[in-house]
């Protein structure tokens, strides 16, 4: 069934598109957010350079209307954030209410206009893939965004309006996949109880939200996997294997959405995992072609080195470029350029995240709790049947 699908999608659908704006080049959370770093504008100039997008290839994303975002946020919410956005102040009813004007999401210039941008290419995402394609949007995945507030750095939840969007335009079965680093609390909030979305994450156990315990499986398909600091990339190997392909295989979806944060690698100071870029590549590959309709999106990833090039080789796996061994010397100038600034210090990147987009691998031995957690799901896969 799966290599019919595969040769189907093969002869019949377009070449993977990629929804960006420039609205991510300029704008910052603020001087010492994790979110001031650049990622989106890094992608769609190192994708460029290479010669990997065209212009025949690249959408410019739509900003979200508030009365599209109504499908999860609320109007009280959309009315609040725009106006957080045109005075430049919350008052502490709202941030208390709302999760607006705090240390994580504070107030900023774009406070509104960017995250409906991300909102926006989701939205769209669903429109263009009602006839089945690939579509890359690296500045989506803000997976924590709740109904009526604000919450981990994420003002709206593109990727429930996303899901919402694909089921709208045709697909009815749809498998969301998150290896952020974080559990997507605000995407379970809104599909725990809906057995047509199957949902799987694997995050970093008593990394906030501290929500997502083996347990936590709602009454739909909900598949959580917490795993312990110290990941690597033979562990996420045996997830891929023993538990997303597997339940994406069962599940039958005819849409999935990967939200491919990269916040799990090692260099990342987000999280205390220990991934290489290999194996996020490796999902994204082995996702493709497992359904008519593939959307992929950013979500974490706060080391703008590792997260630029994380995200650009998603795209050429997405598209079947060749990576090379040695990034041409304009490519390596964009890698570079970039700036991180900590409260203490001004970050330098080692050299290979300048002259190169492939991290070495990180392997390791199994451990044989992960392989208990495996166990213990794939026991509830089969009570589910």
């Amino acid at each position: 069934m799966l290599e019919s699908c595969q040769d189907n999608m093969t002869t019949t659908t377009p070449a993977p598109r990629f929804i960006g704006s420039e609205i991510y080049r300029h704008s910052s959370y603020g001087e010492w957010h994790p979110l001031r770093v650049p990622r989106v504008s890094t992608v769609m100039d190192v994708t460029r350079a290479l010669g990997w997008l065209t212009p025949g290839q690249f959408i410019n994303s739509p900003r979200a209307k508030p009365a599209a975002l109504t499908g999860y946020h609320t109007a009280t919410y959309l009315a609040a954030l725009q106006k957080a956005e045109a005075t430049q102040s919350v008052s502490d009813v709202i941030r208390a209410r709302h999760g607006l004007g705090t240390v994580s999401n504070p107030v900023y210039a774009e406070m509104y206009r960017r995250p409906a941008t991300s909102a926006g290419a989701s939205l769209l995402a669903g429109e263009l893939l009602a006839k089945g394609g690939i579509i890359y949007s690296p500045a989506g995945g803000t997976h924590h965004g709740l109904p009526d507030r604000a919450n981990g750095f994420c003002y709206l939840n593109d990727p429930v309006l996303a899901v919402q969007s694909l089921r709208r335009n045709g697909a009815t079965r749809i498998a969301y996949v998150d290896i952020d680093a974080h559990h997507p609390d605000g995407v379970e909030h809104a599909f725990a109880s809906d057995p047509d979305t199957l949902m799987i994450s694997v995050h970093e156990q008593n990394r906030w939200p501290r929500t997502g315990a083996l347990t936590d499986c709602g009454v739909g398909q909900v598949y959580n996997l917490p795993v312990l600091a110290g990941m690597h990339d033979d562990e996420m190997a045996l997830i891929r294997d023993d538990l997303i392909l597997r339940r994406v295989a069962d599940f039958r979806p005819d849409a999935i959405v990967l939200q491919c944060g990269a916040d799990a690698v090692l260099e990342d100071p987000q999280s205390r995992l220990a991934l290489s870029n290999n194996a996020h590549w490796a999902i994204v590959a082995a996702l493709q072609g497992m359904a008519p309709r593939y959307l992929v999106l950013g979500g974490g990833g706060y080391n703008p080195w590792s997260v630029g090039r994380l995200w650009s080789g998603v795209w050429a796996t997405l598209t079947g470029a060749e990576i090379p061994d040695q990034l041409p010397l304009h490519v390596q100038d964009i890698l570079r350029s970039l700036h991180w600034q900590g409260p203490t210090r001004v970050h330098q990147p080692q050299p290979h995240w300048v002259s190169t987009l492939r991290d070495a691998p990180r392997n390791g031995p199994i451990g044989e709790d992960l392989r208990d957690r495996l166990r213990a799901l794939r026991a509830r896969a089969k009570a589910w049947v």
